[in-house]
């Protein structure tokens, strides 16, 4: 059994751990953020791929190649690996933290920061990416700078309440990739944004 895209391998391994009685079920499942990978499931009778979510198929023995993929009802995919979904991570939670100039939070921004240190608490979480962008007003290299430092005061303020700055992982895009879409120089305050990702 060979994969084609790592981001699905834990949730297909999983689920061939499960097995079934008379040989091994194999089901695609989408990863906690909905995302479908590939797999190629072979023996040495044969291959088949599956893409599509919740479709599987069955390893019944050395000998004979697995059949073509058929869709799994999600009560059979509980019946079977509850023991292997259980123990998948949460789904990471995402947080837009806007600015209303330069290092200043939006008021509404800065309410938003005791329900972060609540998920990365609950979650025990070590690993927590906070990424700085602005708006496209001033040059490239003034805008890389300014969300550096975006993103540097938001893990500052993360730290002073305790999280660990180990746990932090720090980028900043500048006034590339943007949230809203707009021509060079336009002031756009929802692209003026700190977005923080708790896994």
């Amino acid at each position: 059994m060979s994969d084609r895209l790592p981001l699905s391998l834990l949730v297909i391994l999983m689920l061939v751990v499960g097995g079934c009685a008379g040989g091994t079920m194999v089901v695609l499942t989408p990863d906690t953020e909905g995302k479908t990978g590939a797999i190629t499931v072979s023996n040495q009778a044969g291959s088949v791929d599956i893409a599509s979510p919740n479709q599987g198929t069955e390893v019944r023995s050395s000998t004979a190649a697995p059949p073509p993929p058929a869709a799994v009802s999600r009560e059979t995919i509980t019946a079977l690996f509850s023991d292997a979904l259980s123990i998948q991570p949460k789904a990471p939670v995402h947080y837009l933290l806007y600015f209303e100039k330069d290092l200043v939070l939006t008021p509404d921004s800065a309410r938003l920061l005791p329900e972060i240190l609540a998920a990365i608490k609950e979650r025990s979480s070590t690993d927590i990416s906070v990424v700085g962008h602005t708006d496209t007003v001033g040059s490239r290299e003034y805008n890389m700078t300014l969300s550096v430092r975006r993103a540097g005061s938001v893990r500052d303020l993360l730290v002073r309440q305790g999280v660990d700055p180990d746990h932090i992982r720090t980028t900043s895009h500048g006034k590339e990739n943007p949230l809203i879409k707009t021509a060079d120089n336009v002031n756009e305050p929802r692209n003026r944004r700190v977005e923080v990702v708790v896994r």
